[in-house]
């Protein structure tokens, strides 16, 4: 008895740990039967991409069991160990989706921030407008400000010609009424302080 029950568990760990997983190839519709050889009527239909584990198989059919503990006898040339294109497929449309609704999420997330940066933008580029008008007004004062110092330096010993005309005509003024008090007073003099003209 002993010996019976450490031999099925000797049997049961290496059906254990000889199982794989496998996958019903694309465009199928697999039978599932409760002979090894296939040839009973099928009592469940496997679907293309379908996920079966391998407890032991032969070259020509498979003992298997399905995710929901199910166990049968399938058919060993229609099981393919890569993921089937259908089913590949499937799940890249599932992730797109996914990304799909996480775009969306972060674009909704990012509305307002994103109507707030335009406007900045906008008054940056006001702005920067702005700039560009007051550094060109700055380097029109600077050259009128260049030309000013120009003019200064070249004339800075000379006076305005209105001044020079206004100090000569002075002169002039001043001379001639010092001419002729002069010439009244030595007339005076000379007759006795009477004034003769």
């Amino acid at each position: 008895m002993r010996v019976i029950v450490v031999g099925t568990a000797v049997l049961l760990a290496t059906a254990i740990a000889s199982a794989e997983t496998a996958y019903v190839t694309d465009n199928l519709r697999l039978g599932m039967h409760q002979t090894q050889d296939t040839s009973d009527r099928a009592f469940r239909t496997l679907d293309s991409g379908q996920q079966i584990e391998i407890l032991n198989r032969d070259r020509n059919y498979a003992h298997v069991q399905l995710p929901d503990g199910v166990q049968g006898y399938v058919k060993a040339a229609y099981l393919v160990f890569e993921k089937p294109a259908k089913l590949i497929v499937a799940e890249t449309l599932a992730k797109v989706e996914e990304l799909e609704q996480e775009l969306a999420r972060t674009k909704e997330a990012f509305a307002v921030p994103g109507a707030t940066i335009a406007s900045l933008e906008q008054q940056l580029a006001q702005s920067r407008e702005e700039l560009d008008l007051l550094n060109a007004s700055a380097a029109d004062l600077n050259a009128s400000n260049e030309n000013y110092k120009n003019r200064h330096d070249q004339f800075k010993y000379s006076l305005p010609i209105a001044w020079v005309g206004g100090a000569m005509a002075l002169c002039l003024l001043a001379g001639f009424l010092a001419g002729h008090w002069w010439i009244d007073y030595k007339s005076r003099k000379r007759h006795g302080g009477i004034r003769l003209y």
